[in-house]
């Protein structure tokens, strides 16, 4: 015993003082990757004179219980095994799955349903469902008017009734790459989300399927015999660098016209400049320049294609942000286009005040993450400035030891004011590709027609029932 104290005293000692062991105590020692446990166990015969109701506490149970009546069971391993619970309240949902023998016609329906109450991530799935029903649903004519505190142009009921909340959808390329792209063309083609924010490979990959397809494969086919075949693997998908040379030659005359219309621009802009006045006071000339939101905009366009999901972006006048544009193929051919031809610039300044202006210039919003990174700090942090998202889901299979924000709980954002503190934020801890088409069955999918009907009239700030904040491109 006195060789296992000194050895709790060598590892702990650093940390701070330790208690004495008693000689009739077992030492445990737990060591986990992501942390350090040390435990004291308390011997058979050791006393304790504290009797407060802790449960963590092993204690023998009453003389009048019927358990006692068995002898030849320890009373404290009574008590510890057998010991009577507090009763849960009456309205505790209770654990129970979809049962497929006597499900009615609809098993979909069903299924979606009893997901709520079949715990783990099936759970938390059902919470996602009803947290984006909610988002979706919520009208400003669901909240109170307080005279003296409100914008008095929002008290009529009509004008209630027309704001809905604004919905940020954020995804990583990888969603982009297989199958979830269709998921997510269908719903910017319906305008069902209001801003999008993704990677540079969420951009070039979408418009990649345009010309070639991507390919399934298989996660242990051999990174170098692919290699020297030219073809690239995304996890069970394959592309080959074929595709990438075909973009490269659609993109790289576009980035040449685009270059010579800011350069255009720019010699406007100068002249401008130098017919000011210098003794009077006039408003300097504003100037153009291109921001990553605008360069995808003009793809989008420039695409032409209904499988795209930039090109219904486009055409519904939805903006897509990307502040690492240059992070993938986009940024390989901006980089040869500038040994052609220095001086394009991206202004990304302009693109954080757009974003975070269409966050503030909402009275409610809801974000949905596929994936963690920069799409998801960057959507929490625009929604940071307007005090917190009103509704979140997260869909990742990041943890959160490592203190990254990939795997940063929603609970997290709330301490960092990304979410509202009355919010009632979900996390799916799950694949994306199984879960996401589920939730768009489940909710979007579900009323398009309804939808499609009363989208026509609704805005996500009053501001735009006369003009609309994203109509710059």
């Amino acid at each position: 015993m006195q060789r296992q104290e000194n050895i709790f005293r060598l590892l702990v000692g650093k940390i701070g003082k330790t208690k004495k062991i008693n000689k009739n105590q077992c030492l445990l020692l737990f060591i986990h990757p992501r942390n350090m446990t040390f435990s004291t166990g308390l011997s058979l015969n050791e006393k304790k004179t504290d009797r407060s109701i802790n449960i963590l506490e092993a204690k023998p149970l009453p003389a009048d219980n019927n358990v006692t009546t068995n002898h030849h069971i320890p009373s404290v391993s009574a008590a510890a095994v057998l010991g009577e619970s507090q009763t849960l309240p009456a309205d505790t949902p209770r654990c129970r799955g979809f049962d497929f023998a006597g499900s009615s016609s609809n098993i979909f329906d069903g299924l979606m349903e009893a997901f709520l109450t079949t715990g783990f991530q099936a759970t938390n799935l059902g919470l996602a469902i009803e947290q984006i029903r909610e988002m979706r649903s919520w009208r400003l004519s669901h909240e109170p008017f307080h005279e003296g505190q409100d914008d008095p142009d929002l008290q009529p009921m009509e004008i209630r009734e027309r704001i809905r909340a604004r919905i940020f959808l954020a995804y990583t390329s990888n969603q982009i790459s297989c199958g979830v792209r269709e998921n997510l063309k269908f719903l910017v083609q319906h305008k069902m989300v209001d801003v999008i924010v993704t990677t540079a490979g969420g951009i070039e990959e979408d418009l990649i399927k345009c010309f070639q397809p991507t390919f399934m494969g298989d996660f242990r086919f051999s990174g170098r015999e692919l290699r020297m075949k030219g073809i690239n693997r995304i996890g069970n998908l394959l592309i080959p660098n074929n595709n990438y040379c075909e973009f490269e030659d659609w993109v790289s005359p576009i980035i040449e016209k685009m270059h010579d219309e800011q350069d255009a621009a720019s010699v406007e802009w100068a002249k401008q400049v130098s017919s000011m006045d210098s003794n009077k006071k006039e408003e300097f000339p504003e100037r153009f320049l291109w921001t990553p939101s605008k360069v995808i905009h003009r793809l989008g366009k420039e695409i032409n294609n209904p499988d795209s999901v930039l090109y219904w972006a486009a055409m519904n006048n939805i903006p897509v942000f990307c502040p690492a544009l240059t992070d993938g193929s986009l940024g390989d051919m901006l980089y040869f286009h500038s040994y052609k031809r220095p001086g394009f610039v991206l202004d990304i300044a302009e693109d954080i005040r757009l974003i975070n202006d269409l966050a503030i210039r909402s009275h409610c919003t809801g974000q949905i993450i596929l994936g963690g990174g920069v799409v998801k700090h960057h959507t929490c942090n625009a929604n940071l400035m307007r005090n917190g998202a009103n509704y979140s889901v997260y869909i990742n299979t990041a943890s959160e030891f490592d203190g990254s924000d990939s795997g940063a709980s929603p609970d997290e954002a709330i301490s960092w004011g990304k979410i509202r503190l009355n919010a009632k934020p979900v996390k799916v801890t799950a694949d994306a590709t199984i879960v996401f088409p589920l939730i768009v069955a489940a909710t979007f999918a579900k009323d398009l027609e309804k939808w499609t009907e009363e989208s026509k009239t609704m805005v996500c700030h009053i501001d735009e029932l006369e003009s609309n904040l994203v109509s710059q491109f």
